[in-house]
């Protein structure tokens, strides 16, 4: 399995396997058939609600398929609670306790990656990096890191003196570059993760509930006979959810793509038996539209 080293000693699988809007009575079913697919990266997080699920198929991939705890790469991440939604600001002793709630619904002693959800409540983001960095003291996470922060967030915690995120998962794909935060993230040795990497996809998120910023202009887009991926799909011949994967471990990205289809979880595995051409990538290069539309509220890396 092709890793990226985050920080001494860790090192994260490029092909990970995403479960966000899996509810968690098929958590289980859908990890496992994830594993059995070869994904060793499973990516889960408190605001889920499907950490025992997927705590469920990790024991039976323990029994079943013969692996190790080393063979598997756990992310989960602290819900770091949001007042303006009605929620108190996780401290950091709610945030210590709170991983230690996951690792009981995860049936773990410790994760491999450990992130906070969202920059929300200034005043509460250094307490709860405070206790993740803790917790990593503690063993009970590997690394840490944050996920939609901005460089502002991170220059707080910089300028806090204390250390920096081993990563940042935040939405990208071609239609969301982020070349500065992206050209920030690699100058400060923090690795970019990709989340909803199959945005440009017509068929990305269209279940009823599944809310989104995407235009119909974008579905449109998508859905054309001419759209570039198509064509890149049936000159590589993949799916055009392989290209969109491959673009992004091409740019050094580790990549969460879910689904509950075996075929699609199989199909999505299947990124490292061609490369995408220098000619593409730089086609791919100028088709960046800016901000995400992954997160309901708007691109959360601008939360105040």
């Amino acid at each position: 399995m092709k890793t990226r080293t985050l920080t001494a000693g860790v090192e994260i699988p490029y092909l990970g396997f995403g479960t966000y809007l899996i509810a968690d009575g098929e958590a289980a079913a859908a990890v496992s058939e994830a594993i059995r697919a070869g994904y060793r990266h499973i990516d889960t997080a408190e605001g889920y609600g499907n950490e025992s699920g997927v705590g469920a198929a990790i024991r039976q991939a323990f029994e079943s398929e013969g692996l190790a705890r080393s063979d598997l790469f756990v992310t989960t991440k602290l819900w770091p609670g949001n007042p303006a939604w009605g929620q108190p600001a996780k401290t950091t002793e709610s945030t210590v306790t709170s991983l230690e709630q996951s690792l009981g619904r995860l049936g773990l002693d410790h994760v491999d990656l450990y992130l906070i959800h969202a920059p929300f409540e200034r005043d509460k983001r250094l307490a709860q990096w405070r206790g993740l960095v803790e917790l990593k003291r503690q063993g009970k996470a590997r690394a840490i890191g944050v996920s939609n922060f901005s460089i502002q967030h991170i220059e707080e915690l910089k300028a806090a003196g204390l250390p920096l995120p081993d990563a940042n998962q935040i939405e990208l794909h071609p239609w969301s570059q982020k070349p500065e935060l992206v050209g920030y993230l690699n100058d400060h040795a923090i690795t970019p993760i990709a989340y909803s990497s199959l945005i440009p996809l017509a068929t990305w998120r269209v279940a009823e509930g599944q809310r989104s910023a995407k235009t119909d202009q974008m579905r449109a887009d998508g859905e054309r006979s001419d759209a570039p991926f198509k064509g890149m799909a049936k000159k590589y011949g993949v799916s055009e959810a392989q290209v969109l994967l491959r673009w992004a471990i091409q740019k050094g990205y580790p990549v969460l793509p879910k689904s509950t289809k075996p075929d699609r979880i199989r199909k999505n595995a299947d990124i490292f038996g061609f490369s995408i051409d220098d000619e593409d990538m730089a086609s791919i290069e100028q088709m960046d539209r800016g901000d995400g539309v992954a997160w309901p509220m708007g691109d959360p890396t601008k939360a105040p």
